[in-house]
């Protein structure tokens, strides 16, 4: 092989290797840019700007379903966009957000409890004391059923610190 066709083949060899990493990453980085942002007080998708990605916050405990709501019935509250499914949910929540809003702003309490700020997921959820959690993952909604006491205990002691941690 001479000394040019070497080069290219070394060339094309790393050129590869980056096309390959970048291959490997480029997933990771898409869905990580869809996530909710998790500098907020309540978890906000960064590009539609809607809370909870746009679920209905009330039907959760009307419907017991995770329902998206509708463009037609919005409001705001806490500096962001909620998505209803009908006027009533609408009224209802614009008359009871601390009711009807997920606790900790939509933040996983299992994860609060490590001292951790992860946006939970809207379709991992569980209504307990007529509260609504949202949980990042489904084994951390499954491991806060068996016992909600020992991590609310947790999730309530580390909210306020890290609470402040998070922008206005």
């Amino acid at each position: 092989m001479t000394a040019q066709r070497q080069e290219r083949y070394a060339r094309r060899r790393v050129l590869a290797f980056f096309a390959l990493l970048a291959g490997f990453l480029a997933p990771a980085c898409l869905d990580s840019a869809g996530r909710a942002a998790t500098t907020e007080r309540v978890v906000v998708n960064r590009y539609s700007g809607l809370a909870i990605e746009g679920y209905d916050p009330v039907a959760y405990f009307s419907e017991s379903l995770a329902i998206q709501g509708l463009p037609d019935f919005e409001a705001s509250e806490a500096g962001v966009v909620w998505r209803f499914r009908n006027e009533g949910n609408r009224a209802s929540f614009v008359a009871h957000p601390e009711i009807y809003g997920p606790q900790f702003g939509g933040y996983d309490p299992v994860d609060l409890g490590r001292g951790v700020t992860y946006a939970g997921n809207p379709r991992f959820w569980l209504v307990i004391g007529q509260r609504l959690y949202l949980f990042g993952r489904e084994e951390n909604r499954d491991a806060f059923a068996t016992d909600p006491s020992r991590f609310l205990e947790d999730a309530n002691a580390r909210w306020p610190g890290l609470q402040q941690n998070l922008s206005q």
